[in-house]
């Protein structure tokens, strides 16, 4: 394209990004800039909207970075479209015109608009400083990532979790642990978040329609227009995961659901709704990973909101959406998890090398009628993995007590998400 058309874009989005301001701080920052001084790009990935861009900009001013030592571009301008190969050169020629410090850090967003991008960050990534960012139906942010394995530092990012919710809304967490007021508002905060889920716009802007529309988004540009003429299967798909979440599938059980004979189809679809980040699997434990493939999988999603406005009555089930909660804070805190299933079940274990060294069970209320249930699932699983201490995660119950030689913690999962 034109240079000195090029260049006039690029020099309006530098206004732009600088301008703009997050009003929501992300955790997510602080571990982007430790991972700096390791000179490879660092990939954003994460589901469509769950503040990609917004991040790029909150590392920008964490690292106080002043004009010229930064630059940013965002290749989803439409007044790109035309961008090609050759015009990589240009925004090089263009930070040496206009005097970018070397070693300046390069912000750049929906990467995957931009034809040979690979090569050009191929060639670049020792000269500068790099964060990428992008997702459409076009390249999925997973398979961005994919294609820099070896050569990038990937970071998944998730919807806003609940300290960030909280700030969203205004609530301080300086007393929280002893300040009872301050308890008894982040409690109420809690009902919120279970059934508004993360995902900033919606947040910031009260509408649950936000929802709906980034549901439709992901559907149509991420899935349905890589499959072509399946878009009652797929659409059924998603209904049965949004409204089945912690529940247990295979590829076979949703072959009978949507009536799709051809399994590596249905295999292709799913795979595609994990690229997207919208739902997230894990396996039963085994020590033998051919045996974990074999078992079915739990499907979870990760934010709430979608399973609350496109579910099937799931607002009612307020243990999915607890247990589904659990799943997306352990997925953002970076555990390895599975689920368990022998005589009895627990809901996630927790691994570190080669080692169970965490348990947890998720029920809304431990009470008289699933008391048993619960706690024989744990110390089975404690058992068997010679663990002396296990957790219950609940709506709002805390205890503490043994139970055949072994400790069980009962926490309040408002008290876990802030710890």
């Amino acid at each position: 394209m034109n240079r000195e058309e090029l260049h006039t874009i690029l020099f309006d989005q530098q206004k732009d990004f600088q301008e703009e301001r997050p009003t929501i701080n992300r955790e997510m920052a602080k571990k982007a800039i430790e991972l700096i001084s390791l000179d490879m790009p660092i990939v954003i990935t994460g589901v469509r909207r769950c503040g990609k861009s917004f991040l790029l900009k909150i590392i920008k001013n964490e690292l106080s970075l002043k004009e010229k030592e930064y630059f940013y571009v965002n290749f989803n301008d439409d007044r790109l479209v035309k961008f090609s190969l050759e015009d990589f050169q240009k925004i090089i020629d263009f930070l040496n015109e206009q005097g970018y410090k070397e070693k300046c850090v390069l912000f750049i967003d929906e990467i995957q608009e931009a034809n040979g991008w690979e090569k050009w960050i191929d060639r670049i990534k020792g000269k500068y400083k790099i964060f990428i960012t992008g997702s459409n139906s076009r390249l999925l942010s997973s398979e961005i990532a994919t294609i820099l394995t070896g050569r990038s530092i990937s970071l998944s990012l998730t919807p806003l979790n609940f300290k960030e919710f909280l700030q969203a809304n205004n609530i301080l967490l300086e007393n929280w642990k002893l300040d009872l007021k301050e308890q008894a508002i982040i409690r109420k905060q809690l009902d919120s978040f279970i059934e508004q889920g993360g995902i900033p716009k919606r947040i910031t802007t009260g509408q649950n329609i936000i929802i709906k529309e980034l549901y439709e988004d992901i559907l149509y540009k991420d899935i349905i227009r890589r499959f072509g003429r399946l878009d009652k299967q797929i659409k059924e798909i998603a209904i049965f995961f949004f409204s089945n979440p912690s529940s247990l599938i295979s590829l076979r059980t949703i072959s009978k659901i949507v009536q799709l004979k051809n399994i590596a189809t249905v295999k292709s679809i799913v795979e595609a709704f994990e690229g997207s980040f919208l739902f997230f699997f894990i396996n039963k434990f085994d020590y033998s990973v051919k045996t974990q493939i074999q078992n079915p999988r739990k499907v979870y999603c990760i934010d709430n909101g979608f399973l609350v406005n496109m579910g099937f009555r799931l607002s009612e089930d307020k243990g999915k959406l607890l247990e589904n909660l659990a799943a997306i804070e352990l997925k953002r805190r970076g555990k390895e998890i599975f689920y368990y299933s022998e005589k009895y079940e627990c809901d996630f274990l927790i691994r570190e090398g080669n080692k169970i060294k965490e348990i947890i069970q998720v029920t809304y209320e431990l009470n008289d009628k699933n008391k048993e249930r619960e706690v024989r699932g744990l110390i089975e699983a404690l058992n068997k993995f010679k663990l002396r201490e296990g957790v219950i995660l609940t709506y709002g119950q805390e205890d503490s007590f043994e139970e055949r030689g072994k400790k069980i913690k009962v926490l309040p999962v408002w008290k876990w998400l802030l710890n």
